[in-house]
């Protein structure tokens, strides 16, 4: 199995957390304006995808529209034709489809796609949502990597897009934090075992945990090293001791020359 290296941009360009949102000026996360947004001032763009109804990659963070739309319910019980039509609360933006957010951004920064699917569980996926992403990445030609916390995501990707650049998203899974994910679920995790078995070839590691040991194994044997998310340059500066690069949200962190 092909182990697809980061672009080189992932490693220089800081991405900006669900597009470079500002609710102030009704510019929500996940949304066209945020990419715009991002693209403008020569950041990255890191998204979510949910599936919908009838199988397409639809760009939101939630499992359900309550809290960033105006709607209520599932995002997957929703057809993405009616999911289009949704307007993102507090803003004039709709719900992107994958396509539309690639089509806009049309290569000129990186994209980091994060696959949301069975979060609550981490079982085994059906492939709908990968093939979806596989789908619109198909014809790209820009900088794109993918990542999920769930290693079935990240396996079902490396069969779909074998030349795609994929990681795994990773944390320390204290199981407060994490319900109704299973305690032992979460022990599992925590090690990050996944990583050769989905040949991915980076992490994406929350900022507060970059310090775990096996972070540190795996950077030794080549991994390169993302890490979310950072709200300060004071934080930036720490996680830059150990990640290669940063995923951030409400401020601007320099764009290396």
């Amino acid at each position: 199995m092909s182990h697809p290296r980061l672009p080189p941009e992932f490693l220089s360009i800081p991405l900006a957390h669900r597009g470079y949102h500002d609710a102030g000026l009704r510019r929500p996360e996940n949304s066209l304006s945020a990419f715009a947004a991002a693209v403008a001032a020569g950041y990255g763009i890191e998204l979510d995808v949910q599936r919908s109804a009838d199988g397409q990659a639809m760009v939101f963070h939630d499992d359900t529209l309550d809290r960033m739309a105006e709607s209520t319910g599932a995002v997957i019980a929703r057809r993405a034709a009616e999911l289009a039509h949704i307007r993102l609360r507090n803003s004039d933006e709709h719900i992107p489809l994958l396509s539309e957010v690639l089509a806009l951004v049309a290569g000129r920064v990186p994209v980091l796609i994060e696959i949301k699917e069975h979060l609550d569980t981490m079982l085994q996926t059906d492939g709908v949502l990968e093939a979806a992403v596989a789908r619109a990445l198909k014809s790209y030609a820009g900088p794109v990597a993918v990542m999920s916390f769930n290693p079935h995501c990240v396996a079902h990707m490396a069969r779909l897009a074998p030349d795609i650049a994929r990681g795994l998203t990773t944390e320390d899974y204290d199981p407060a934090n994490n319900v109704p994910i299973p305690a032992d679920v979460c022990a599992r995790l925590r090690d990050i075992p996944d990583y050769d078995a989905t040949a991915a070839s980076f992490l994406s590691h929350k900022a507060s945990d970059l310090d775990r040991p096996r972070v540190f194994e795996l950077k030794q044997q080549g991994a390169d090293i993302l890490c979310w998310t950072i709200r300060s340059a004071v934080q930036e500066a720490a996680a830059r001791k150990i990640a290669q690069n940063i995923t951030f949200e409400g401020y601007a962190p320099a764009i290396p020359a």
